[in-house]
């Protein structure tokens, strides 16, 4: 039999938000009193673009590792907030960002990673140095009025962290280190710049970006969607402190728990416990006893999330480590495969006609209604 008509168009209607709108939103910087963000703002091209520019375009997005930018001349292309940007790392040794679209008709300068001496770009031949100068423009005899020496790509705001590469998009943006804020004390015990990419592991999940983030900024769910992991943390102690662009989760093991992850060479008078750092908008640093997690949030469309996780490690020749760690990966990916579930149920539920927005567990989701505020103060801002 085929479909009937008006059961037809109510199922239609049902799958489009129609609740408060993501303009009528006024953020409520009391999470006793606060309602979660509007069903609304989790789906759209346009609230999409809108994030893209006021968010991904005006933050400090990773980019990468210096140690894949070892020696002059290395480079590696990239997107922030969807514009192309091509990192390189010049004669002087000094890293740079510039835009990685040619001054003639918008083609790429770089393509990929590797070494060069220049970049030259993929559709013309036009070459730039790596300081963005423009050296050679081919069979351009006869036009007037363009003067070479006043062509370059445009260069961006590049700083890193312990061997962490960020580029901001933003011309006047906050320092790197002010936004950190104490994240580079709190962690400077942990030697960060001896780390070096191990592996990679990319998830592509359905949900818009921001369920994914949301889901990570809190503890509350852990009861109910990882069994494993809340077997071994100690729950009633787990607890979220915020800073102005971060905030941190705390989670100490069970009394007993003896579990490789946490114990793995940490110093006989230290606490087992993993950190969870957040910072504004999309990246989370899990950090353990012997190694660093990375994941970084990037939005591919309304409703469809890329989550890429890196491991670190400080000695990746040591005998024995890739079976330590390979441990580790795996109770992770069952962690994640807990995470991609809920996070993509909780986006179909979004789409219900009978669910607008909710409210906040004060003393869980504090870390959620964190993040709500920034995005709201950020999407507000001229």
């Amino acid at each position: 039999m085929g479909d009937h008509p008006v059961a037809s168009a109510a199922l239609a209607a049902a799958t489009i938000p129609s609740h408060v709108s993501p303009d009528d939103y006024r953020h409520d910087p009391d999470p006793a009193t606060a309602h979660t963000l509007p069903a609304a703002w989790y789906f759209g091209e346009e609230a999409l673009a809108r994030e893209r520019s006021r968010v991904f375009g005006r933050s400090w997005q990773l980019v990468g590792h210096a140690s894949a930018l070892a020696g002059p001349g290395s480079y590696l292309a990239c997107e922030v907030a969807g514009e192309p940007v091509v990192v390189v790392r010049d004669a002087g040794g000094r890293l740079r960002a510039l835009s990685n679209v040619c001054r003639h008709r918008a083609g790429p300068v770089a393509r990929g990673s590797g070494r060069r001496s220049s970049l030259q770009c993929a559709y013309h031949g036009w070459s730039y140095a790596l300081d963005g100068r423009l050296l050679a423009t081919p069979e351009f005899d006869g036009v007037r009025g363009f003067d070479r020496t006043q062509e370059r790509l445009p260069a961006l705001r590049l700083d890193a962290f312990e061997g962490f590469v960020f580029v901001n998009l933003d011309p006047d943006p906050p320092g790197l280190l002010d936004v950190l804020g104490p994240i580079a004390a709190e962690t400077a015990h942990l030697r960060l710049e001896r780390l070096r990419p191990y592996k990679r592991h990319d998830w592509e999940i359905a949900c818009n970006w921001k369920v994914y983030v949301d889901n990570y900024l809190e503890g509350y769910h852990i009861p109910h969607v990882h069994p494993g992991l809340h077997a071994l943390l100690d729950y009633s102690t787990y607890r979220v402190e915020t800073g102005v662009w971060h905030s941190k989760q705390h989670a100490p093991l069970r009394a007993g728990v003896n579990d490789s992850l946490y114990h793995r060479h940490l110093p006989s008078d230290a606490a087992p416990e993993a950190l969870y750092y957040w910072l504004f908008p999309n990246l989370m640093l899990n950090l353990y006893p012997d190694n660093l997690q990375l994941n970084l949030v990037l939005p591919l469309g309304p409703e469809r999330t890329l989550t890429r996780f890196e491991w670190f490690v400080s000695d990746p020749e040591r005998p024995g480590l890739a079976e330590e760690i390979e441990r580790s990966i795996a109770f992770s990916d069952e962690v994640q495969r807990e995470d991609i579930a809920i996070c993509e149920a909780v986006q179909r539920g979004l789409r219900s006609r009978f669910y607008e927005r909710g409210r906040y567990s004060v003393r869980r989701e504090h870390g959620v209604h964190h993040f709500h505020g920034l995005l709201a103060e950020r999407l507000a801002a001229d």
